[in-house]
């Protein structure tokens, strides 16, 4: 005979194996990711990788040589910031795809069963405790198991 709460921990854990292997693809994935952003007069194209480091730039003109190093450097300033900011979205995009792991890790350990019924009492005394937000999440991830 199995107990119920031992297939609750080892289910629990198989997820959260689960869950580690994504991060870690994720983790490669974004040591892998680059923004690339060429300027508005095409002159230069900078790419950054995720931390923001300058990966390369390339100058497609000669136009450089001829502009004032203030003007210079704000063409520079301009691309780099374009580039990194395109980097930042990529990442936090990424990251989004993580979004309600520990409610989902919850849900896997009670199974929806009546401990979300023992443990409600004590979820209403939280500070800004939404009854109704809570079972939402609760459906939309069982929808998300199917």
């Amino acid at each position: 005979m199995s107990n119920p709460f031992a297939d609750q921990i080892a289910q629990a854990m198989a997820d959260m194996q689960t869950e580690l292997a994504r991060a870690e693809a994720m983790q490669q994935e974004m040591n892998e990711l680059t923004g690339s952003v060429t300027s508005k007069d095409r002159m230069v194209t900078v790419k950054v990788g995720s931390q923001g480091q300058v990966v390369s730039m390339t100058f497609h003109t000669n136009d450089y040589r001829d502009m004032a190093p203030a003007e210079l450097a704000k063409v520079l300033t301009d691309v780099l910031n374009e580039a990194r900011a395109d980097v930042g979205r990529q990442v936090a995009e990424r990251i989004s795809r993580f979004d309600g792991i520990g409610e989902t890790l919850r849900l896997s350990m009670t199974g929806g069963t009546e401990l979300d019924e023992i443990l409600e009492p004590l979820w209403a005394m939280r500070p800004g405790y939404d009854a109704e937000e809570r079972t939402k999440k609760a459906d939309r991830q069982e929808e998300f198991r199917g």
